[in-house]
């Protein structure tokens, strides 16, 4: 692998309009949020190292199946496997044309964890999940403390499970994130959140 960043070069169509985009604008829109929200807002302390060393690797799948889809996951766990750290320490797998609606995108969940555990990946790398519509269970559809995992684009997010250790053993008050960022995200409230230039 030659660069953290590799693209599907293909223009794919775009579901809302007659246009095409390509994957480079899907990535771009993934990184504007990343920045502004993410790195921005300090919902993840570990992302702005790896965002500013380029080790983050993007990929857009162009499937509009989830079958597809699952050989995409299949191929990049086995990448980031495979890739040092150094070069590529975790990997976006960014999924504009399936999966848009949450419950399936849910659902679907079941199934990427069963391709780490075939790929005998358990323990090794790990799958975390956002959504344009993510919703946390006992939140209202509408409720802003979603927006800590609601990116531009469904994705997957696969991380090394030796780094989330490591993160854990040395960053003090990890587990207040999740009550930092809700409150983070109440202060800042839905006009804060469109005041970053972010979609709702």
């Amino acid at each position: 692998m030659n660069s953290a960043l590799e693209l599907a070069r293909d223009r794919v169509p775009n579901t809302d309009t007659e246009e095409t985009i390509t994957a480079e604008t899907y990535v771009a829109a993934t990184k504007k949020w990343l920045e502004r929200a993410v790195i921005g807002l300090r919902l993840c302390p570990f992302a702005a190292n790896v965002f500013l060393r380029d080790q983050i690797r993007y990929r857009v799948s162009t499937h509009e199946s989830t079958t597809g889809l699952l050989e995409d996951l299949s191929c990049e766990l086995q990448l980031l496997r495979d890739a040092d750290p150094q070069r590529c320490e975790t990997s976006l797998l960014i999924h504009p044309h399936v999966l848009s609606d949450f419950s399936d995108y849910n659902e679907f969940l079941n199934e990427a964890d069963a391709t780490v555990l075939a790929l005998g990946l358990t323990g090794e790398l790990q799958i975390a999940s956002f959504h344009p519509a993510y919703r946390f269970a006992g939140c209202a559809p509408d409720a802003i403390e979603n927006y800590s995992n609601r990116s531009p684009y469904p994705m997957l997010h696969l991380l090394r499970e030796a780094s989330l250790t490591h993160a854990v053993a040395t960053f003090p008050g990890i587990k207040d994130i999740g009550c930092n960022n809700i409150s983070t995200l109440r202060r800042l409230g839905k006009a804060g959140w469109q005041r970053l230039g972010l979609s709702m």
